[in-house]
């Protein structure tokens, strides 16, 4: 449930953008832009309101060639805005309506303003409420923690986040008011429950109850009461952020001047602004830092400059800057941090991404946030743009470029792209076309002494590729050729022993539209291995998943997710001794994924099952269920510790808790079960419950995560109005309000 913000998070951002990069000066520009926001709110004293106050202030400027008297404000529908000033005088105003896509609309306040020329500055206050009514990863009011991010748009702008030009970026003064005793969060320097962001950004803001400690400069907040292994990962991910900031501070020069935060929650992982970073709470428990984690820290430290000291200038093709240009910095770190073979798999992660999207993609100059593919092509192949570009002209000399480009505090595409002029083909290309390239390599034709193998480039301009066979006996051979546009090539090695594999373009620095046939002999039809593997794997055909997967890892032994497909297809076909290994490979992995990590813990639990040790058996369950990656892995990792009679946690206030909610079910009374649910969280379900006929509980496990949160695992027998009985397991996230547990979310539902 907490991914659902990542998606949200990846179709909702900036602007519509419809022009390639020579009509870029030519388009509509924006007549006001923000300079600073002042905003005040205050959170509801009682957990039933559901209302947020705010007063935001706002200091506008004419950046336009008129002078201009209309100022249009965008803010959620649910705002109920109750007066607007200008320059501290009343002022009337209307509302309209934007729609955004789907079932989404902004609310427009209009507002008549005196004559402001241009370059001129002004003032617009507006005070108004805002309802929420279901919390969400973007905002929430919930007593176990309230947060508004910006695309929950909840502060008044001029600029929308659709707008062509892009939204508007600022400092900002924050201060939220509390009666509860939480914990505020925001970005920049702070006093209490004030921020005050000297840097662009968007206003935002998390409130709850953490344990924060300093670890090098860095402040990071976890669950109160977390473990020693909690407080392990904190150190490390703190340690990983300082690292990181200090890689990208030789490449872009002094870091600015900003608080470090890093900050574990539970819905919001991955949003970062201003030097403050969302974490999932859950990669805390896991036995290790994963890949996904480690790549959002090292990306929100490249941003502290890139968007946030540096202001992203609106144009065309920003987004290749503020997200393809951090993500390529950040693995660049990953490559000095954990070694080349591990950003290489991390690069092939991002080319799966963008493959799954390249033949219906656009321009990077024109595509936009709205578009459902806009962050896998702008972030991934704008960053694989960036490394073949730095590395065209030397690493120190492109960040060398980009250093005096930022000086200035702005950065745009279109001054990165005048200062390389002498690329100018390879980048109007990659940023004013979709990507049309697909490398192709033919299989050796041996002739004499020599092995010949054909070459095709079906892109619009020439590549200069690396490419590599490898004989019988192992030997390796290398050359290098210039593929000419839309033509086909040659390389000719000198060897009488028989090539058995080849490939095109090995380091993969030209974004293509299909990767499967750089490889000859070709063994798969699809970009994506992992999907290869899994597809096999899914029609149970397990020794053909085993075959896919040693392929893949004969050439990408650090491959961990299909190195964990590997060990579930041995494990299927009883090959044990052979899984046990490994998903043993994975655990001791440098960098996995979470779902890796969480399904090898799976695959050796079941082999300790096999093997009577239940004990054993127990312990990788439970390291499964606490990497919290995937629900396929989650609940076979429930089941599994069943199974190993893992001891019961036994809590008499959560007995207590679900003796009440089993009333509360069959009363008939809404109201009754409302009380048992905290305020926001899941409404439907209790819409849902209220009413059964029958509903009777029975706990399975408890999981303390910290002081203030538990895990549930039940078994339910329940009865429905107009439906038949049902029963299954269930898992429920309580979590405490003052001193009594209330109903948060629902982790798993397995009832039929």
């Amino acid at each position: 449930m907490k991914k659902i913000f990542n998606l949200t998070f990846a179709f909702l951002l900036l602007a519509f953008t419809f022009s390639v990069f020579a009509q870029d000066e030519s388009r509509a520009s924006k007549t006001w832009e923000v300079q600073k926001y002042n905003v005040a709110a205050t959170l509801p004293p009682t957990e039933t309101d559901r209302y947020l106050t705010v007063k935001a202030n706002l200091d506008l400027k004419n950046v336009g060639a008129v002078a201009g008297s209309r100022l249009t404000l965008r803010i959620s529908d649910k705002a109920e805005v109750s007066a607007v000033r200008v320059n501290n005088a009343a002022a009337d105003f209307t509302k309209g309506e934007e729609k955004i896509g789907g079932n989404r609309n902004l609310q427009r306040i209009i507002v008549r303003v005196p004559s402001v020329q241009p370059s001129a500055t002004f003032n617009v206050a507006v005070d108004y409420k805002l309802k929420t009514d279901e919390n969400s990863g973007l905002n929430a009011l919930s007593p176990i923690g309230s947060q508004f991010l910006p695309l929950s748009f909840w502060y008044p702008t001029p600029n929308s986040w659709y707008f062509a030009r892009g939204a508007d970026y600022a400092p900002f003064n924050l201060r939220v008011e509390t009666t509860n005793g939480e914990t505020i969060i925001s970005s920049g320097a702070s006093d209490k429950n004030s921020f005050e962001q000297k840097l662009f950004g968007q206003p935002f803001f998390i409130a709850g109850n953490w344990d924060t400690s300093n670890i090098g400069g860095v402040a990071v907040s976890i669950q109160k009461g977390a473990g020693a292994e909690e407080n392990k990962r904190a150190n490390e991910i703190a340690l990983l952020a300082s690292e990181a900031k200090n890689f990208t501070a030789n490449l872009l020069g002094t870091a600015p001047d900003v608080p470090l935060r890093i900050v574990a929650v539970k819905r919001g992982a991955g949003f970062s602004s201003g030097g403050t970073i969302f974490i999932d709470e859950s990669a805390l428990r896991r036995q290790k830092l994963d890949s996904q984690t480690v790549m959002s820290v090292a990306e929100a430290v490249a941003k502290i400059w890139i968007g946030s000291a540096v202001i992203i200038s609106s144009g065309d093709g920003q987004g290749a800057v503020s997200e393809g240009l951090p993500r390529f910095i950040a693995t660049q770190f990953l490559e000095k941090q954990y070694g080349k073979e591990i950003a290489d798999i991390e690069r092939q992660r991002q080319r799966i991404a963008y493959a799954a999207i390249v033949k219906r993609d656009a321009p990077l100059t024109i595509v936009s946030p709205i578009d459902d593919y806009y962050y896998a092509a702008v972030a991934n192949k704008g960053a694989m743009i960036w490394r073949f570009l730095a590395k065209s002209v030397g690493q120190n000399e492109f960040f060398n470029v980009v250093q005096s480009q930022i000086k200035d505090g702005n950065l745009s595409l279109s001054e990165i792209r005048s200062s390389f002029s002498a690329h100018k083909v390879f980048l109007d290309y990659s940023f004013e076309q979709v990507t049309e390239m697909n490398l192709l390599i033919g299989l050796p034709q041996v002739v004499g002494g020599e092995a010949k193998l054909a070459l095709r480039n079906l892109g619009a301009i020439d590549a200069l590729i690396n490419i590599v066979a490898i004989t019988q006996t192992g030997e390796k051979l290398t050359a290098q050729s210039t593929v000419r546009a839309k033509s086909f090539g040659e390389i000719i090695f000198k060897t009488t022993n028989k090539i058995v594999r080849a490939e095109i373009d090995t380091d993969k620095f030209y974004p293509q539209t299909d990767y499967a046939d750089d490889i000859v002999p070709s063994k798969f039809s699809e970009s994506d291995a992992v999907l290869t593997v899994k597809r096999s794997f899914d029609q149970q055909n397990y020794a053909k998943a085993e075959e896919n997967a040693r392929i893949v890892l004969q050439f990408a032994p650090r491959f961990d997710d299909i190195r964990t497909w590997l060990g579930r297809a041995l494990s299927a076909q009883g090959k044990t001794a052979e899984a046990e290994k490994e998903f043993r490979s994975v655990v001791e992995e440098k960098l996995p994924t979470a779902r890796s990590l969480a399904w090898a813990n799976v695959g050796l639990g079941e082999i300790a099952l096999k093997n009577d040790q239940n004990v054993q058996a127990a312990k990788f369950f439970d390291e499964a269920i606490k990497a919290d990656a995937e629900y396929g892995a989650m609940l076979a990792a429930r089941q599994g510790r069943i199974k190993a009679n893992f001891p019961q946690v036994n809590d008499e206030s959560i007995k207590a808790f679900f003796t009440q909610f089993d009333k509360a079910a069959v009363s008939g009374r809404k109201a009754d079960l409302d009380n048992l649910i905290a305020s926001g969280e899941i409404p439907r379900f209790s819409g849902g419950v209220a009413g059964a006929q029958e509903w009777q509980t029975k706990i399975l496990q408890i999981d303390k995560n910290d002081l203030n949160t538990a895990l549930v695992e039940v078994n339910l027998n329940i009865k429905l109005l107009n439906k038949n009985p049902e029963s299954g397991t269930a898992v429920f996230r309580l979590s405490k309000v003052g001193n009594n547990w209330k109903l948060s979310s629902i982790e798993m539902f397995e009832v039929k």
